[in-house]
């Protein structure tokens, strides 16, 4: 048999696909002699067995776990159940990847009547132990007996009031009894079963519990959000008790060896004093920082600080350390690689390097390429005057604005529906995941900045802003106060996560600055990666964007979007309605001026870079109006005035829109499709480019134009278009006297242009795979529909792993690629290939483009630097690969 159950000193940190990320943690720092409480953890194949009995434990499983209970109680002298010596003991989840909050905990378990008497008479501390025994009925009825919690909060809250206390810790002991005896009731009549008093039965349906939270809604959006996959399974960590609310001598806290939102070298965290772990994390208390443990407890702060400074230099990574003092005794619960801001991560990553602890290449790979996305995004411009209604903690940075919701159901429901919103709550809980990842920021008028919220909000890049207490936060009324000012539901906000500030309104927002840290490491990106990324780029200003960021060429202008401008649609719309060859080449000559301005901002932009140019490519009535509002325009024009020239007018202009109108556009009469009836419309184009490119040569700066024709699907039509190309170009230089050097390519977007790829590439010098289009018509998906009918279902039923646009499908459209690549170039070996659709910002898309040997990758310009540390990942993690089968 297999083994499933591990004492923490038969495991180590190579194990975490076993013992989850937590338990191979504490075995770990069990090992190297860090003051551990001693436990076990069952294994993450336990859970898998668990679902596939049916959601039972298997009996070798129990045999396994009594066994390394016995182990436990000989190792402490304590025992389960005992009156005379208790054991308590936690039952916590630890998968293998990071999931704060998402999954459930149960602690003190080991507490009923008999027991909670011996915890009072060994501790001399009777409120202690019925303030333990209270915290274990609330946590096991809730998370055991799916007993909803706030059954239990306003049960406490009705007897503070009528005790006139204003905080827990002024509760005696008989004040707690009472409490006890009346959570008791809650469990009977929610249940209809007494609360369980046998240990045993306690832990294992604790057990149960913790391997069910799994697959609990939370957490099932948490590993969606996060890509994590769902066969992993967690382990469960069983630990004997340290206890922090033992009196003044005694708490617990959360920290980090540096800070998770700057990445300064700093101690970073909080603790409560007479409390429990739940306390912090949960926010129900704003705790104190860990600086000012110095003063409470100088011996164990000191000591905590060794802790601290030997787990980074173990693991060589900033460590989020959760710990408790028990009567002035220092107990390490759990250590983990800290969840950081991007800046953070930058900073911590490149300053691991100056400190000699990590080389280049591992700071490359420590920072997660969607985390620079966060750096890219807008800051409020203190150029305008802010009304400043409150101030909390700046629990992760970036600002945002939006219209106030309380419910984080309404939060995800107005996202759908293209509103901005900031999630306000008092603290936010698991079960709120969905609302923090649909709102621009959170705001909460409790708990700390390891609160929940604050860790959750910082790992998804959202500003956050917590511990806000000034905030009177009133649910029913849906509204929160501040002094004399009320602020309502749906009414707008500005919050400033990176410094606590709540505004009123709307506040303009400026570009980011990018720090020193983020320009260094992608320098080191560069030298490492063997992609060039390209930008996606239509116009002048995202070219300069583009080079901004790194761009080393555009890899797709979409000429349509200069069309789309309001001054230039009456003249396409004039193009695309004239009756006759040259009426259409009247209005095409008004456009060629104006793609000529196009192309010399963009060409000037690039500095002599590469620019691939793809010619006119959607079809033709997206130009043209709606053809219903059109149909009720003439309706209501032949009643109320029939026979005038503006309804013969709009008659035919119904006329010919109906005549476009087709069944299904995107596969109809579109790009090189277009360019085969009308030339005239390509020959314009191409004119407009050399033009542009005669003219700027000729006052010495460099111009490198790719010609694309899209979506063609058989060689015999980029033969007819390159030729036209050619002798356009020729015209050009005749009329000029400037030799102009460009190439001329195609865009791979259906499946019989991959298939016939060979015979295609005699015609081309280069290939752009437009993989949104290439997933399209690989599938038979309408990206439209698909996404906004049953995309979401296929996701959610594991029919794919992930929605193709957005991740590119490598077993279908990515097989396209290969065979595109592979045949193309056996025609010719030279052959430029690289991506231009979404994919091309995509992380693990761009690693596949690195394994095919693709030349370049191209994504809208903010993805820019996303992609150059993405490529450079992919080719370090390839070449690790490649040593390794050398190795073996």
């Amino acid at each position: 048999m297999d083994k499933k159950v591990y004492m923490f000193d038969e495991g180590n940190s190579g194990m975490k696909e076993i013992l989850g990320g937590k338990g191979a943690n504490l075995a770990e720092m069990t090992n190297i002699g860090l003051p551990v409480p001693y436990g076990f953890t069952i294994s993450s194949k336990a859970c898998n067995d668990y679902y596939d009995s049916g959601k039972r434990i298997q009996e070798e499983v129990k045999a396994e776990i009594l066994a390394s209970l016995a182990r436990l109680e000989a190792q402490t002298g304590k025992e389960l159940g005992s009156t005379v010596n208790p054991l308590l003991v936690s039952v916590r989840s630890g998968s293998v990847f990071s999931m704060p909050g998402m999954m459930d905990t149960v602690l003190n378990l080991g507490m009923n009547d008999q027991t909670v008497e011996a915890v009072a008479r060994l501790t001399n501390n009777p409120r202690f132990a019925y303030d333990s025994y209270r915290r274990f009925i609330q946590m096991f009825s809730n998370v055991v007996l799916e007993i909803d919690v706030f059954y239990f909060e306003q049960q406490l809250e009705k007897i503070r009031e009528a005790k006139g206390y204003h905080s827990d810790p002024e509760l005696s002991a008989e004040d707690w009894k009472e409490v006890i005896s009346t959570y008791k009731q809650i469990v009977k009549k929610h249940t209809k079963e007494d609360f369980p008093q046998d240990p045993m039965q306690q832990l294992f349906l604790s057990i149960n519990a913790v391997f069910d939270s799994w697959n609990n809604q939370r957490a099932i959006v948490y590993r969606q959000l996060n890509k994590i996959p769902s066969h992993y399974g967690t382990a469960v960590n069983i630990q004997s008790m340290v206890f922090g609310n033992m009196g003044e001598d005694s708490g617990t806290g959360v920290a980090f060896t540096r800070n998770p939102s700057t990445g300064e070298s700093l101690l970073y965290g909080e603790y409560l004093i007479n409390a429990q772990g739940e306390d912090v994390v949960a926010g129900i208390r704003t705790p104190n920082p860990i600086q000012t443990l110095q003063q409470d407890m100088p011996q164990v702060f000191e000591q905590f600080i060794e802790v601290c400074r030997r787990l980074e230099e173990h693991y060589q990574d900033m460590q989020d350390i959760e710990f408790t003092v028990e009567h002035g005794e220092l107990f390490i619960l759990q250590t983990r690689n800290g969840k950081r801001t991007a800046q953070a991560a930058l900073r911590i990553a490149v300053e691991m390097v100056e400190e000699g602890v990590i080389s280049k290449k591992e700071a490359i790979l420590r920072v997660e390429p969607e985390q620079l996305n966060q750096l890219l995004h807008r800051r409020i411009d203190d150029k305008f005057e802010k009304i400043i209604l409150a101030k909390g903690l700046p629990a992760s940075p970036g600002a945002a604005t939006g219209r106030v919701v309380f419910d984080p159901d309404e939060a995800e429901q107005l996202n759908n529906e293209g509103e901005k919103v900031i999630l306000v709550r008092t603290e936010t809980t698991p079960d709120d995941i969905h609302g923090i990842h649909a709102a621009q920021g959170v705001v909460t008028s409790r708990g700390g900045m390891t609160s929940h919220a604050a860790v959750v909000a910082r790992g998804m890049g959202k500003s956050c802003i917590c511990g806000c207490e000034a905030l009177k936060i009133d649910m029913q009324l849906q509204q929160f106060q501040v002094g004399e000012t009320i602020v309502k539901r749906l009414d707008t906000i500005t919050i400033d996560g990176g410094t606590g500030e709540i505004i009123i309104g709307e506040i303009p927002m400026i570009d980011p600055e990018l720090s020193k840290e983020f320009e260094l490491l992608l320098s080191w990106a560069d030298e490492e990666r063997t992609l060039d990324v390209r930008a996606n780029a239509d116009n002048p200003k995202d070219a300069k964007k583009a080079l901004e960021f790194g761009a080393e060429g555009i890899g797709l202008c979409r000429t349509e979007h200069m069309f789309m401008e309001a001054d230039r649609v009456p003249i396409v719309q004039q193009m695309i309605l004239a009756e006759t060859e040259e009426q259409r080449k009247l209005a095409l000559a008004k456009l060629l001026p104006m793609q000529e301005s196009d192309y010399e901002g963009i060409f000037e932009a690039m500095q002599g870079l590469p620019v691939t140019i793809r010619l006119l490519d959607p079809p033709l009535h997206e130009f043209l109006p709606d053809k219903e509002h059109l149909a009720v325009e003439v309706a209501k024009l032949q009643i109320t005035n029939p026979g005038s020239k503006e309804l013969a007018e709009k008659e035919k202009l119904l006329k010919r829109v109906r005549q476009l109108d087709e069944s299904n556009p995107m596969l109809g009469h579109r790009g090189v499709r277009l360019g085969i009836s009308f030339p005239e419309i390509y020959q314009m184009q191409a004119e407009a480019i050399f033009n542009t490119a005669a003219l700027l040569e000729s006052k010495g700066i460099t111009v490198i134009p790719e010609i694309m024709i899209p979506l063609v699907g058989h060689v015999n039509e980029l033969k007819i278009m390159r030729q036209l190309v050619i002798d356009t170009a020729a015209a050009v230089q005749a009329k000029t006297g400037v030799q102009i050097d460009y190439t001329v390519g195609t865009m791979i977007e259906v499946p019989r242009a991959a298939l016939t790829a060979d015979e295609i590439a005699t015609e081309a010098d280069f290939f752009s795979f437009g993989t949104n289009d290439l997933t399209q018509t690989t599938f038979g998906y309408s990206r439209d529909d698909a996404e906004g009918k049953f995309l979401k279902d296929y996701v959610e039923n594991k029919i794919l792993t992930d929605n193709p646009f957005a991740v590119l499908d490598q077993a279908g459209v990515g097989e396209l690629i290969k065979t595109g690549i592979k045949l193309g170039k056996q025609t010719k070996p030279a052959l430029k290939t690289g991506i231009c659709g979404e994919h091309g910002g995509e992380t693990s898309s761009i690693e596949f483009c690195c394994l095919q040997g693709l030349d370049y990758v191209s994504c809208s310009p903010y993805r820019v630097p996303l992609a150059r540390l993405a490529a450079a990942q992919a080719a370090i993690k390839n070449q690790l690969k490649k040593e390794e089968y050398i190795i073996i």
